[in-house]
C-alpha cells in the first residue's frame, strides 16, 4: 500500500518524515521527490487556443483604447483634423497608455512574486501495510500535508 503526499519545503515535511521513522515506517520506505520550479515563464502578448498563461495584455489597451477613441472622436469636432483623425488618435494614445498600465502593473506584480520566493513542493510516497495507513495518513495531516492520496486497495 502506498500513500502519496504533497508538502511544501518546510520544517513540517522534515518532521513528519521523522514521525513516519519513530512509527516503524523504514527508511527505505520513505520517498521525497523535490519538484523542480520550471523556469521563469515569459509573459506573451497574444495567448493562443492552446496556451494561455492567464495574463492579459490586451485588455487594458482595448478598454483604454475605446475609451481615447470616444473621447478623441467627440473632440474632434471641434480641432482642425475632424472626428475621425481625433477618433484614431485617441484609439492610438488610449491603446499605448492602456498597454504601458498593464505592463507596469504585470512587472509589479511579477517583482513581488520573485521577493516573496520560490516555494518548492516536495512529493513524499511512504509505502507500508494496510494496518499503518490510518496512522500515516494522520500524521500527514497533521503535518500539514497539501494533498494526500492512496494508491492500492484496503
Amino acid at each position: 500500500m502506498y500513500i502519496v503526499a504533497t508538502f511544501r519545503h518546510s520544517s513540517e515535511l522534515e518532521l513528519a518524515i521523522c514521525e513516519l521513522e519513530r512509527q516503524g515506517i523504514l527508511a527505505e520506505a520513505i520517498a521525497a521527490v523535490p519538484l523542480k520550479e520550471s523556469g521563469p515563464q515569459e509573459t506573451l502578448v497574444f495567448d493562443t487556443i492552446h496556451h494561455s498563461d492567464g495574463i492579459s495584455m490586451l485588455d487594458g489597451p482595448a478598454v483604454i483604447g475605446t475609451i481615447g477613441s470616444v473621447l478623441g472622436a467627440s473632440l474632434g469636432f471641434r480641432w482642425a483634423i475632424g472626428p475621425i483623425m481625433g477618433g484614431l488618435l485617441g484609439l492610438a494614445a488610449g491603446a499605448a497608455l492602456g498597454f504601458a498600465l498593464d505592463w507596469m502593473i504585470h512587472f509589479k506584480r511579477r517583482k513581488e512574486r520573485k521577493r516573496r520566493g520560490h516555494h518548492v513542493d516536495v512529493v513524499v510516497i511512504v509505502e507500508c501495510s494496510p494496518d499503518q495507513v490510518s496512522n500515516v495518513r494522520h500524521i500527514m495531516e497533521r503535518r500539514f500535508a497539501l494533498g494526500i492520496g492512496q494508491l492500492g486497495s484496503g
